[in-house]
């Protein structure tokens, strides 16, 4: 008989019901099937690694996810500090002010007749309900607000912690802005003017000539400086976009100026999209490290699958089997609520870079 090949060396193991199982468990047994049911087992293994290193954990944050349901999955994830820095979309951090403040997003039908809820000024997103009038009150909240702080330019970072903690003076309402507010977590959001919170900062400078100065080019110059600060990182992203790229480029020009990072020691990516086209949003983590974004030794794994179907399964299950490493991780001090953010007790720059040698 030939000699069996060294490639057949780990039988699949067919997964069988058990009415008992837990979210932890069933991701194990997930790992010893195949396709996107084994990364996604695979994700809670690298999830784990990065809580039992010593690395900053980045977290990125795209599409509907806070319309889609996911929001306080995230809150949770920031205030027991599964993740130490956000980068969102500002549609995200919308959203979750939205429902922070006591409003609704509602199911409905990804086949209704939009020119019926356009009447009714009902926006859609998929198949998710929306009140234009209740946005177009929160873009006034968020100009009153933008319209009443000092008029100086802030980084996206500086004045998502003030908004943070102004919705959660006026709320006492858990969501990812007052959670991260609370947690001492920072939020950056580089494409801020491409969403409704951008809109409210637009809405604050009409009424108060002079504010909603944002800067973002500052928010490179700080996360690169959390980066150099703290070399050893990890990357989480959900749904690829521009935080994607956002925490991958903090490594690269981190490196730039300190030749000791070397890119993420582990990477975890939920996305959709599809590398052969070309866009950042579904590149692979092996073409990140051709950019030196991810160590070629990092412990890495994607997930193709649908954000709102593997998170709830996946933060449940890092819940229940990775408190222990949660609560003895040797994560980052940082305060992000002063003009400079502090990391450990230091104050970082955001107008020039560290540079070491």
């Amino acid at each position: 008989m030939k000699k069996r090949s060294r490639f057949l060396q780990v039988p699949i193991e067919p997964f069988t019901v058990d009415p008992e199982l837990k979210a932890d468990e069933l991701l194990e047994k997930m790992e010893r099937i195949s396709f996107q049911g084994r990364s996604l087992g695979t994700a809670h293994r690298v999830w784990q690694k990065m809580l039992g290193d010593d690395v900053t954990i980045f977290m990125g944050m795209a599409g509907a996810l806070s319309a889609g349901g996911l929001r306080m999955i995230v809150a949770y994830l920031i205030e027991h500090r599964f993740v130490d820095c956000l980068v969102s979309t500002g549609a995200n951090l919308y959203h979750d002010l939205h429902e922070t403040r006591g409003r609704h997003h509602y199911l409905g039908s990804a086949h209704a007749n939009d020119a019926a809820l356009a009447e009714d000024r009902i926006d859609r997103v998929y198949d998710t309900y929306a009140s234009e009038e209740e946005f177009c009150d929160n873009d006034v909240w968020i100009g009153d607000f933008v319209a009443a702080l000092d008029q100086r330019p802030y980084t996206s970072r500086e004045f998502l912690n003030r908004l943070g903690g102004h919705l959660w003076n006026e709320t006492k309402q858990n969501g990812i802005l007052t959670a991260a507010y609370r947690a001492g977590v920072p939020i950056f959001c580089p494409a801020i003017a491409d969403s409704s919170i951008g809109m409210g900062l637009s809405q604050g400078r009409h009424k108060r000539p002079g504010s909603g100065y944002i800067d973002i080019i500052g928010d490179i110059v700080e996360s690169a400086n959390l980066v150099i600060r703290r070399p050893r990182t990890a990357s989480v992203v959900l749904g690829g976009g521009t935080p994607k790229n956002f925490i991958n480029q903090a490594s690269v020009q981190a490196e730039f100026f300190s030749p000791q990072v070397g890119g993420h020691k582990y990477a975890l990516q939920i996305v959709t999209d599809v590398p052969h086209f070309g866009g950042a949003s579904g590149s692979t983590l092996e073409e990140a490290q051709s950019w030196g974004k991810l160590a070629t030794d990092a412990a890495q794994v994607t997930v193709h699958a649908d954000a709102t179907i593997a998170l709830p399964i996946l933060a449940t299950a890092l819940a229940r089997s990775s408190s222990e490493l949660v609560k003895h991780r040797a994560r980052p001090a940082i305060d992000p609520s002063a003009r400079e953010m502090v990391i450990d007790g230091k104050p970082i720059s955001r107008e020039r870079f560290e540079e070491t040698e």
